[in-house]
């Protein structure tokens, strides 16, 4: 019989190899699914990994996808690192979205081009008012930032309805809920001509690069780990416990809000419902695969795009419902959590115990 056998040390081997077999047997359950489901399991593969990467413009879609994800995922990084569970980023990504809007909402065609980096400061301190509200209740009033960070997805969400239902509704927009498509001036600039590809892709990338510095080159970062992870051995160390939380809380919303300002002044152009698009849950994904490491998570934050535009294919290309996006990613972090369990115990082979003498 099959026994699990706790390591002496955890394994390092695992620790970097459990994301590829979490990975594979997503996809080996993907297949099986599709054949389920009575649709061609390759064709199925050929829509989540192959159609995102055949041409220059999918690729750009990809990235577009992936700009979000991964600078969500970087903020969440150090919060899990800080040991503060901050599941709140798709509420926070929202509010940035709202603020960087109000801001484009402003502008005319007059406007400066000045309004672009206004926008996204606007974004990036919206995410943070609104992450502060959470560090403020678990400081104050030792509320869990858990559930706290969670219920304030759900106040975004009602007051991103509130003002594209209301005050902020376009009145030539035929009654739809939503603002006026913003002004050309507020767009965020383009990297490729023909894709959608924006800038904001290389803030991610120099968010990423500056991340490792930060928690792996620095004394501040591996104050911040210590004083989230070991509040005792930080006090006595002089590192504040009570800093860990602002900045890792501030930082995480900072770069949520960056992520919605980003997408509302780029793809989409606009406030709609439909803002929301769950990036900031998927993120939570992208970091735990990615491992929490910077250049972890930017080819992970690649796979969960890939699944995102492969679920949208998916549904247009197999007649599959929408939420066949959300079963690859819930997959993708059952398995993921099933396969960490080999970096702490061995699988064995024999029995559980020993037999009794005379038994």
């Amino acid at each position: 019989m099959l026994r699990l056998e706790p390591r002496p040390m955890p394994s390092r081997g695992w620790t970097y190899a459990s994301p590829l077999l979490a990975l594979a047997l997503t996809v080996l359950i993907g297949v099986a699914l599709f054949a389920l489901l009575g649709k061609d399991p390759l064709r199925g593969l050929q829509v989540f990994f192959w159609e995102p990467v055949k041409s220059a413009y999918a690729l750009g879609e990809l990235l577009v996808k992936a700009t979000p994800l991964l600078l969500i995922a970087l903020g969440l990084a150090v919060c899990f690192r800080s040991n503060v569970w901050n599941i709140g980023a798709e509420g926070q990504y929202i509010l940035g979205a709202i603020s960087a809007g109000g801001v484009a909402l402003l502008a005319t065609p007059e406007t400066g081009r000045w309004i672009v980096p206004a926008l996204l400061l606007a974004g990036v301190l919206g995410g943070m008012a609104w992450a502060a509200l959470t560090a403020l209740l678990r400081e104050r009033f030792h509320a869990n930032e858990i559930l706290v960070s969670l219920m304030l997805v759900y106040v975004a969400s009602l007051l991103l309805s509130y003002l594209v239902f209301g005050p902020w509704k376009d009145p030539q927009g035929y009654n739809f809920p939503q603002t006026r498509m913003f002004e050309r001036v507020t767009q965020i600039p383009r990297l490729w001509p023909g894709t959608r590809v924006h800038v904001g892709l290389l803030l991610a990338l120099v968010g990423a690069a500056g991340l490792w510095v930060f928690l792996f080159r620095t004394r501040a970062g591996f104050a911040q780990q210590v004083g989230g992870l070991a509040p005792a051995a930080a006090r006595y160390a002089g590192f504040s416990s009570r800093r860990a939380l602002w900045l890792a809380l501030l930082l995480s919303g900072g770069l949520a809000g960056l992520a919605g300002a980003l997408e509302v002044a780029g793809p989409i152009g606009q406030l709609t419902p439909y803002v929301p698009a769950g990036y900031g849950f998927a993120a939570i994904i992208v970091a735990f695969v990615g491992r929490l490491h910077p250049l972890g998570m930017v080819l992970s934050a690649v796979l969960m795009s890939m699944f995102y535009i492969g679920g949208e294919l998916a549904q247009s290309r197999l007649g599959l419902p929408k939420s066949i996006t959300g079963v690859f990613q819930g997959l993708l972090l059952f398995t993921l959590l099933a396969c960490d369990t080999l970096i702490v115990y061995r699988v064995r082979w024999g029995r559980g115990g020993a037999r009794k003498a005379g038994g």
